[in-house]
């Protein structure tokens, strides 16, 4: 596993585009310049010496090097040993309705995005307790298995599409009852399942098996997003239609969830435009009793920045080395035996 000791010198790279933009901007005002006093080939005769080439050569020597001291700077460091360690916290299984109906955009951009930008948020928080991600509409599928690699599990969250789940509808009971077999054996009691979704369910029985979950220690959140009012869905550049040709509008279904929340001892949110709750749960279940979980780490690491270094200090050297004119001393020596050479012709 690679990692920086020092992320934040990262930003400094932003500077390297930047110095790129200013050497072009400086390099087009000169032939600028020099193309008012004539033709530039006939211009480059009378300047034997210049060498754009040169002076191109050594702006991208610098570069590098920048890029090399950046990265050695931040210090790259590798994992060299694996340590099990213990740490207490709380199993949290996110079930994020994929359906068509959280295309809806009562919510901006829609009803979807605004779920895992809020999910992306609070896996920047966590430290202590371990995340998994189902994914459900008339299906409903592990995405990522139980983790206390938030970077993973971010990842894997911004991946999440209507297209994950190849048949429509939303399957609320279904999605519970995978969230909850998908929890490991040490987590005991400490097993929270947050299900985010318009609660519009079509397909089975979410209250039967909410009350399965509770049987089996496990407390469940419901995030309701979206409005009563309800809002129509766009797919592929058209509303979706019934039936008889009217308007799909997809209204949010609050009892459901309120219903499923209470059956559990956990909380029902309705989700706002600033914020759809989700960090409010995450900070109620914090203050949860904790499991002793197991997690892997790397103990050790081996540091690398002093490569980066070297190889930036030899970059830097060259491009000391390298003159920004051809040399006019070089020139007399007829060094590749080359016919005219050094001789004025």
């Amino acid at each position: 596993m690679v990692r920086f000791a020092v992320p934040d010198y990262l930003y400094l790279l932003t500077a390297v585009p930047l110095l790129a933009a200013v050497y072009l901007l400086a390099l087009r005002s000169r032939r600028r310049r020099l193309a008012r006093f004539g033709n530039p080939l006939t211009l480059a005769g009378l300047m034997p010496e210049a060498s754009p080439a040169r002076m191109r050569n050594k702006v991208v020597l610098f570069l590098a090097a920048l890029v090399l001291l950046t990265l050695a700077l931040a210090r790259p460091q590798l994992g060299s040993k694996l340590r099990e360690v213990e740490r207490e916290g709380v199993e949290i299984m996110l079930a994020v309705d994929v359906s068509n109906s959280m295309l809806a955009d009562d919510f901006e951009p829609n009803r979807l995005e605004r779920t895992k930008y809020a999910v992306e948020q609070v896996l920047e928080g966590l430290e202590e307790d371990k995340v998994g991600v189902v994914v459900f509409a008339g299906d409903a599928y592990v995405q990522l298995p139980i983790t206390s690699d938030y970077l993973t599990a971010r990842t894997f969250v911004s991946q999440i599409a209507p297209d994950m789940v190849s048949r429509q509808g939303t399957a609320l009971g279904s999605a519970i009852s995978l969230a909850a077999s998908s929890f490991t054996s040490e987590s005991g009691t400490s097993r929270v399942i947050v299900l985010i979704t318009d609660g519009e369910n079509h397909e089975d029985d979410p209250l039967g098996a909410a009350e399965h979950a509770a049987a089996q220690g496990v407390t469940i959140y419901t995030i309701g997003i979206g409005t009563p009012e309800g809002a129509p869905i766009e797919l592929g550049g058209d509303f979706i239609r019934d039936e008889n040709g009217e308007i799909v509008v997809s209204k949010l279904d609050e009892k459901t969830l309120q219903e499923i929340a209470l059956a559990t001892g956990g909380a029902y949110v309705r989700a706002g435009n600033r914020s759809i709750g989700l960090q409010e749960i995450i900070s109620r279940i914090n203050e949860t009793e904790k499991a002793r979980l197991a997690a892997t780490v790397f103990e050790e690491y081996d540091e690398r920045y002093q490569y980066l270094l070297a190889a930036a200090l030899v970059l830097l050297l060259l491009e000391f080395v390298l003159l920004s004119r051809r040399n006019p001393l070089l020139a007399r020596y007829n060094i590749f035996n080359r016919p005219g050479a050094g001789d004025g012709r």
